[in-house]
């Protein structure tokens, strides 16, 4: 659906809402009442001349034009005022301000089920509008609040009808149809939500029953197994090791120590190695090819981080200590034992990933582009 057919119809909508509440606003009166209503008008006005110019500061109001003014009289609403100079009569009229600039507010992260049964945690960013301040008057007395929920609502709605993958890959296209049903509530409260942005901020718990699972198991298993197993041997001069390394065995987490020589010595720095290991394979093509930043936190014994950075986005790409130059997309974070055991083959990727001892916080779909960087070492 495009967006001339979208505004259309949210239009409509909004007009057909303005006409009946007008037509309540607009119900007939008893004569008693509007006499009453015209003779305490007429006082007002009469008591303003007669105590004008020193009234005049407090019954003259300057309205931007970027606001309109809504007027209640003797409790009945009238026409929006402004831009410019408004008369207010003393003691019968009261008004409120109406902002009709564009707003903005961020639905805080909230975790969220997808339909493959994955956890993540989803917030938005929101903008809107006012374009009937009658209408946000009338019906909303907090439309921040009001909105923030409607929004919260149906992307919760929304989001249980799709698997993981789709959440990540199409974002854009949900947004939009978040857009519409949220305007869709918002509308007839005189306020246009004019951008809606999801932001995954990371995903809690894998699907069950998806390919998104699998091929990020596969990713870990090669990342731990041969990024860091076969790199750091190399970087100690020795061979790789040879057998299944890029496989995955759903087994036990714990298995039997390897052989000595299988892993790295205890005395080479995990980390440092890494570094070595991975500088000669940096290239304009894999930095086309992955174009993204990774950060590895590594927690020592003592409680402190050793931080490492795979930087993939300009030039040949760059591996070092401590933190990027920008955001990274992906942060990898593993004890030095934990990552250890997982260079001895002591410990699992998989089993390490699903118990939380190896956290990947970012995108799935660019943390899963380390595929490239494993091909590049084979």
């Amino acid at each position: 659906m495009t967006a001339a057919p979208i505004q259309g119809f949210l239009s409509c909508r909004g007009t057909c809402v303005r006409t009946r509440l007008k037509r309540r606003l607009n119900a007939p009166q008893s004569w008693s009442s509007c006499f009453c209503h015209g003779l305490i008008s007429f006082l007002g006005f009469l008591l303003l001349m007669i105590t004008f110019p020193i009234s005049g500061w407090f019954a003259l109001k300057i309205v931007p034009t970027y606001e309109r003014m809504i007027v209640f009289r003797l409790g009945r609403i009238r026409t929006p005022q402004g831009p410019g100079m408004v008369l207010l009569l003393p003691f019968i009229d009261s008004f409120q301000r109406v902002d009709l600039r564009t707003r903005a507010f961020s639905v805080p992260p909230c975790k969220l089920a997808s339909k493959d049964g994955a956890v993540l945690s989803v917030g938005a960013d929101v903008q809107f509008r006012i374009w009937d301040p009658v209408l946000s008057v009338m019906t909303v007395k907090d439309l921040n609040t009001a909105t923030r929920m409607t929004a919260q609502n149906a992307m919760t709605k929304v989001l249980l009808k799709r698997p993981l993958r789709e959440i990540q890959m199409e974002k854009l296209k949900i947004g939009d149809q978040l857009l519409l049903e949220i305007n869709d509530v918002t509308r007839a409260w005189g306020l246009e939500v004019d951008r809606m942005e999801l932001a995954v901020e990371a995903v809690l718990q894998l699907p069950q029953d998806s390919p998104t699972g699998p091929n990020l198991d596969s990713t870990l298993q090669q990342l731990a197994l041969h990024f860091l197993g076969g790199g750091t041997s190399s970087a100690a001069g020795g061979a790789p090791h040879p057998g299944p390394a890029d496989t995955l065995e759903m087994v036990s987490e714990v298995e039997p120590p390897a052989p000595h020589g299988a892993g790295p010595s205890p005395k080479q720095p995990v980390a440092e190695g890494l570094l070595t290991a991975l500088k000669p394979f940096l290239s304009e093509a894999l930095v086309s090819q992955v174009g993204a930043c990774y950060q590895f936190n590594v927690v020592l014994p003592s409680g402190t981080q050793s931080i490492y950075f795979l930087d993939l986005t300009t030039g040949q790409g760059r591996v070092g200590h401590g933190v990027p130059d920008g955001i990274p997309d992906v942060v990898v974070e593993v004890a030095e034992a934990d990552l250890r055991a997982l260079l001895c083959r002591e410990l699992r990727p998989l089993g390490a990933y699903m118990s939380g001892r190896l956290k990947v916080k970012g995108d799935l779909a660019v943390a899963m582009k380390l595929e490239a960087v494993l091909r590049a070492l084979k």
